[in-house]
């Protein structure tokens, strides 16, 4: 069916969309230390979304919309995606875009096989990081990394999708062009960057319209974005019509932005500004298809994310640990499984930050570090009745092959200059399933807000922080940090679930150093304790965070968890000798999943309250 032809039928068509209850505040604090338990009577502020032809859960409606324009149109759940991550530029443009970085986890139902796209740029190669201070690359001209959103974007298409990038492209175009009303949370994005915007004249005439901060509601558009997603069009349908194939004419729009005059006014504009990337920097970059991670859990295949992703390990790992425990029979809402999981998150972060980095210049003991043995083996530091001290790595099978630049967490570590402050990240998510039963689970980001913060030149595009205390480390000899040509480290980790080679469960979340605790949480919630999709998205949730970080061992590990809890779940968990925080009511991530009700065989889609997520389907 003809794109144009779809959308003149989509008014006429009913939409199933979880708008409902979309006056409930997902950010609503308790006063009182020891709240009540959630009602019985409402366990979820959301209906669980149908879909027989389809289904997208995004991060904002407008884009769930554009993915569920291009299902409509004929295209599968790859084309969508990209639709998706195109008008997310545009609506949550902190969070993501075509400057920033992500992962894609794909389950292709014709061949049963699921692949996992790394969309990952690298730190310019002229980066010497220990001539920066922190926050130099955290914002700014000196920080930021290739843009690899964009290649992934085309290679998404090339690999396994079937419509054009011009067909794709055109909801985020349309909204960048003729603006759409701005939601609340970008504006607040916005006032908080707007310093930075101001000192940059091509960062303030794209967020600060009228020289000042947009307001809630206001039409926003991004004229310069959508200058350069017509010169990506362009290049696609110059090609096509010289007679170069499909593939070709993708190559021409993904040369046009690496090699061609897009890269050359990045290139300009860093050289006038006295930033760091050359020419250089964009033309050698690729994104990566490979295998996802993989492992067994109680009759489940679960399937996320390779290094340079440290989420993929870290909630497979977790998984893995907790799974000699009979977590049916403790249930929802008990302490104790509360315990057990923190206890395994602590686990797997001391090895996660021992051994996770660029598997492009280091060997990472992937294999050893979901061995079933070693993860027995590091089960068993886990106690039912008390908790522990943030431990050492282990030695995984492949250990020993690791950089001399890995080194076992301990106290005496020495900083680079003035690095030890972590950035919190800006990131999105979302998950498709086509008609066909082809599954996406993506994960993209920006690394912090608006990353660099910097517009470059006349493109409207914002790169990817990843040099940043976050997705580097901050210890001088330690592989993870910032290095010129090397990729940082990301926790994007989405994650697809199988079952005797069919379809189950596809999920992902923002929440930088909480999206694998997150995402561990809500796969236990629907394995093990049988939960509705969005009763599981919108269970009370905890974090783990670490003082100073989760790179030395010994560190004091603070645990929020969300204020719905009870208080002999509160307290339960304090007797056993964990630090606890309350956080405000649905304020820790933000999963958007699809789940499959194997006794029925229908599919659901469940979107988080706790930010501007919206699921529809057809």
């Amino acid at each position: 069916m003809n794109l144009f032809i779809c959308r003149s039928l989509f008014v006429s068509l009913v939409v199933y969309t979880s708008m409902v209850f979309s006056t409930f505040d997902p950010i609503m604090a308790q006063e009182n230390a020891y709240p009540l338990q959630m009602s019985e009577g409402k366990k979820s502020h959301r209906p669980a979304v149908p879909g027989v032809n389809g289904l997208v859960t995004a991060g904002h409606p407008l884009a769930s919309i554009a993915g569920l324009r291009i299902l409509m149109a004929g295209g599968n759940a790859i084309d969508a995606s990209v639709a998706v991550l195109a008008t997310l530029n545009v609506v949550r443009p902190q969070m993501s875009g075509a400057g920033g970085n992500g992962f894609l986890t794909y389950f292709d139902k014709n061949s049963g096989d699921v692949h996992s796209l790394t969309a990952a740029g690298a730190a310019p190669k002229a980066l010497v990081a220990n001539e920066r201070i922190a926050e130099e690359l955290n914002k700014g001209i000196y920080a930021g990394v290739v843009p690899g959103l964009l290649g992934g974007w085309v290679s998404m298409l090339k690999e396994h999708g079937t419509m054009s990038l011009s067909e794709v492209l055109m909801p985020a175009l349309e909204y960048a062009e003729n603006g759409h009303p701005i939601e609340g949370s970008v504006v607040q994005a916005i006032e908080s960057q707007q310093d930075l915007f101001r000192s940059y004249p091509s960062s303030a005439q794209t967020f600060l319209p009228g020289n000042k901060v947009p307001e809630v509601g206001e039409l926003f558009k991004m004229p310069a974005l959508a200058s350069t997603f017509r010169k990506l069009i362009e290049a696609e349908q110059t090609a096509a019509e010289t007679g170069r194939s499909r593939v070709e004419a993708l190559d021409a729009a993904f040369d046009r932005f690496y090699k061609g005059d897009i890269a050359e006014e990045f290139t300009r504009f860093y050289e006038e500004e006295g930033g760091l990337f050359t020419k250089e920097d964009f033309e050698e970059y690729t994104p990566i298809w490979g295998n996802p991670l993989h492992i067994k859990y109680r009759g489940y295949d679960i399937y996320s994310s390779p290094p340079t992703s440290r989420g993929g390990m870290e909630v497979l790992m977790q998984m893995k640990l907790l799974e000699r425990f009979d977590v049916e029979a403790l249930g929802a809402n008990n302490h104790t499984l509360t315990h057990l999981m923190i206890e395994a998150i602590q686990v797997a972060k001391s090895d996660i930050y021992q051994y996770v980095a660029d598997p492009t210049q280091f060997f990472v003991p992937s294999e050893g570090m979901l061995s079933p043995d070693y993860l027995s083996l590091r089960s068993q530091m886990i106690s039912e009745v008390e908790s522990m001290t943030y431990p050492t790595a282990g030695k995984p099978e492949g250990y020993d092959q690791t950089s001399k630049e890995f080194w076992n967490a301990g106290k005496n570590l020495q900083l680079g200059s003035n690095r030890e402050v972590s950035h919190a990240g800006s990131t999105t998510s979302f998950s498709v399933m086509d008609k066909e039963g082809n599954i996406v689970a993506c994960t993209p980001t920006h690394g912090g807000s608006f990353g660099t913060g910097i517009v470059v030149g006349n493109t409207g595009i914002t790169f990817n922080n990843g040099t940043r205390i976050g997705s580097t480390s901050p210890y001088s000899e330690h592989v993870n940090y910032a290095r010129g040509g090397q990729v940082p480290i990301l926790n994007n980790s989405p994650v697809v679930v199988l079952k005797d080679g069919e379809f189950v469960l596809a999920l992902g979340t923002p929440g930088g150093e909480t999206i694998g605790q997150t995402q561990f949480q809500v796969l236990v919630n629907v394995l093990d304790l049988g939960m509705s999709v969005q009763d599981a998205i919108e269970a009370p949730r905890f974090s783990l965070f670490a003082a100073p970080n989760f790179y030395k061992a010994g560190a004091e590990i603070t645990v929020r968890i969300e204020d719905r809890i009870s208080v002999d779940h509160f307290e339960g968990l304090q007797e056993l000798g964990h630090n606890i925080e309350l956080a405000p009511s649905y304020s820790l991530g933000s999963i958007q999943a699809i789940l499959k009700n194997t006794s029925l065989g229908t599919f659901m889609a469940g979107a988080d309250p706790r930010r501007a997520a919206y699921a529809v389907g057809w």
